[in-house]
């Protein structure tokens, strides 16, 4: 656990006790605050109580007592509206923030020479993979590395600090919107498309909050920005011109100069007085598609930013073995592939495994988000077959229409059942791929548990379970 000082004797309310609010209340605890805590639910309450918390409805409290408010990233900060603890605390002038600040101030508490260094990592789509590569690539090269933050473990739940260590943490927007002084020495952006805007307002806020990971670096400090999408380029050129922290711009579509990029397999590093050629990507089995050169090239840039040395960071990125519920290989049976690709929520991050086969029977489904899948038009003509679960079932039916042949499933089981008595029909390499497009909260608690439900189903059917990818 991280400890957080900085709150001695001074009352601290903390609001949402799952992930973030559970570990901040320890934290801060640890550092000799007097954390206060709240929550809706009955049963997070209870949790904290039997830790032996200090709990206090905070709809009742005097807010003038309290130092600062720590927010859960998942209560709405501005949008739809505000909720009230955020109302009654701005009201008299309490701070709001969340972990990551903590965890940013007790780095900023500690002497230069004994921080640990940071590496932090956002974007619309592919930060989870990008945070598993980087620390993966440095535990390779010998560092001593902690992973987490809005993947895994919640950020002040990871071991103490101290010098040498690296924090690799994934960042979501709403935790970036809570920050104010959080200060990566590595911050890396990957992209940017329409995500979330129902709780940033619109695209232009989205981004504004994206863009945080950069505001408080400086000199010595890099940024490494993918420049695929306007918006990225935009960031990427304002921060260049600004000449505070050293910038990397990072491609999968084009050759950058003075950047890293991948083209046709390839990851070259031009950031030197010459181009290196540094790794054949195609031999990364656990990093197919163009996404994932994009993510590759943020982690080389990542990694060579913190001293690794090209070797180094080239060996690690071709032994990467993958992340659960991303492009993941559940099981083969016979001519069949399953693919677990739980963690594409939106439309942008199915496109990247529509992208990666040439055929598939896909999966897709749950609660949708703005705009559903037409963006994915262009990409139907690849769908031999598609398997609709979930509230967006209908919608998604009537957008494939005539364009590609559709049944209305309704549960993973039901998909995974269907998808396997047609592939075997067919007698063809197939590939069948769970890649929803949609968030999972209709039918489960999380993109995990939703990928879990579906390598659950693939492993009952006949011969799954010899063949399984462990």
């Amino acid at each position: 656990m991280i400890t957080v000082r900085g709150f001695e004797g001074q009352r601290v309310a903390i609001f949402g006790l799952g992930r973030s609010g559970l570990p901040a209340a320890r934290a801060l605890k640890a550092g000799g605050a007097k954390p206060v805590l709240w929550d809706e639910n009955e049963k997070s309450r209870a949790v904290a109580e039997a830790e032996g918390f200090e709990l206090e409805d905070l709809t009742k409290a005097d807010w003038s007592s309290f130092q600062a408010l720590v927010l859960a990233p998942g209560v709405p900060l501005t949008h739809p509206e505000p909720h009230w603890a955020v109302v009654r605390a701005k009201a008299v002038g309490v701070p709001v923030i969340g972990d990551m600040e903590l965890y940013a101030r007790a780095v900023s508490a500690l002497p230069a020479a004994q921080r640990p260094k940071s590496v932090a990592i956002t974007g619309t789509n592919g930060k989870s993979t990008t945070t598993a590569l980087i620390g993966w690539v440095l535990k390779q090269a010998g560092r001593d590395v902690r992973i987490g933050g809005n993947i895994g473990v919640g950020v002040l739940s990871l071991d103490d600090m101290h010098p040498g260590a690296v924090y690799v943490l994934e960042v979501s927007s709403y935790q970036l919107d809570l920050t104010r002084s959080f200060k990566p020495d590595v911050a890396v952006l990957l992209n940017v498309s329409p995500d979330h805007l129902d709780r940033h307002g619109s695209m232009e806020g989205y981004v504004a909050a994206k863009r945080h990971i950069f505001g408080v670096q400086d000199k010595g400090d890099t940024a490494v920005i993918g420049v695929d999408d306007a918006w990225c380029q935009k960031i990427c050129t304002d921060l260049t011109a600004a000449k505070r922290q050293a910038v990397t711009p990072i491609s999968s579509a084009r050759a950058v100069s003075r950047g890293v990029y991948a083209l046709q397999g390839v990851l070259y590093d031009a950031t030197g007085d010459r181009t290196l050629e540094v790794a054949d990507l195609t031999q990364a089995r656990s990093l197919p598609g163009r996404h994932n050169a994009q993510n590759a090239a943020a982690a080389y840039a990542a990694v060579r930013a913190l001293g690794l040395t090209v070797d180094e960071a080239a060996e690690g990125l071709l032994s990467f073995p993958g992340l659960a519920h991303r492009m993941e290989e559940v099981a083969r049976i016979g001519r069949v592939r399953f693919i677990n690709d739980s963690k594409a929520t939106n439309a942008d991050a199915a496109r990247q495994a529509l992208s990666s086969y040439p055929k598939v029977r896909w999966i897709a489904g749950g609660r949708a988000k703005e705009g559903g899948i037409e963006s994915l038009s262009d990409l139907f003509p690849r769908v031999e077959k598609a398997y609709l679960i979930g509230e967006a079932a209908q919608c998604f039916a009537d957008t494939l229409g005539d364009k590609a042949a559709w049944v209305l499933s309704r549960d993973i089981d039901t998909a995974v059942g269907q998808a396997y008595a047609d592939a075997i029909m067919s007698g063809e390499e197939t590939v069948v791929l769970l890649s929803p497009a949609c968030a999972s909260f209709d039918q489960f608690a999380d993109f995990e548990q939703r990928g879990e439900a579906f390598r659950a189903a693939v492993l009952s059917l006949t011969g799954a379970k010899a063949k399984a990818k462990v």
